[in-house]
């Protein structure tokens, strides 16, 4: 039997659209129902969060999440995934040499040192498998009953593997991933591009346009505005036009 999004805690954004706010480390999966077919965004940091994504995605749509787009590879958003057991798993070009042993390792490392215990984080790296589908411009996703939804890679920018996923409808959903946060100031690891990070906010903005929502990777929903001067703040603090 399925219930609403705000019985289960979820924010609904559109018809067929919501998004959930983790415990933790304030991390957003999303949610895009289709006829016969769901697309989750993000997976969570763990084997359990993961779980809990399903079964809620489930509950929600009446069957079994059917797609999974990883925004990028930090922890918190993608070593939920092997939780989402025969769901097509899609993830920027190159993203997949990330999820071999090194990097498996490194996001084991990194998720300890953010708070998780190791055992969790060791459970969940090691069933942590590269995506099948790799987007390297764009990629049209097909979810039944005239529902389509674009994934972008437009990055390098909170990472060298940013992907981002627009949601049309009467008003324009877009899933931004770390390119976009909220409730913090950006942030910018090892792993960043800070020079091309100004310029993958602009194909973002391009892409969604003046009155979509955009709904960060961590944080509440904002609009086109936010993003705008959150661009020009990065712009700013990397010293790039």
């Amino acid at each position: 039997m399925t219930v609403t999004w705000e019985e289960l805690g979820w924010e609904h954004l559109a018809g067929g659209v919501g998004r959930c706010r983790l415990p933790g480390w304030d991390c957003t999966a999303g949610l895009v129902v289709g006829t016969g077919a769901a697309l989750l965004i993000d997976a969570g940091s763990h084997l359990a969060e993961g779980a809990r994504l399903r079964e809620q995605a489930e509950r929600l749509t009446g069957h079994r999440v059917t797609h999974l787009a990883l925004t990028h590879p930090h922890f918190d958003h993608v070593l939920g995934a092997p939780a989402l057991a025969g769901a097509e798993v899609y993830g920027a070009v190159g993203v997949d040499a990330l999820f071999g042993p090194r990097g498996r390792e490194e996001l084991r490392a990194d998720a300890v040192r953010h708070g998780l215990d190791a055992p969790t984080a060791q459970e969940a790296a090691d069933a942590l498998a590269p995506p099948r589908h790799l987007v390297s411009g764009e990629w049209t996703l097909d979810l039944g009953g005239g529902r389509q939804v674009l994934l972008a890679n437009v990055g390098p920018g909170h990472t060298a593997h940013d992907l981002v996923v627009l949601v049309p409808g009467d008003r324009e959903v877009v899933f931004c991933g770390d390119l976009v946060e909220q409730s913090g100031e950006p942030q910018a690891g090892p792993d960043a591009v800070p020079a091309r990070w100004p310029a993958a906010l602009d194909r973002l903005l391009s892409l969604g346009g003046e009155d979509a929502l955009y709904v960060p990777g961590h944080g509440a929903v904002v609009g086109a505005a936010f993003v705008r001067a959150q661009r020009d703040e990065l712009a700013a603090r990397f010293g790039v036009s």
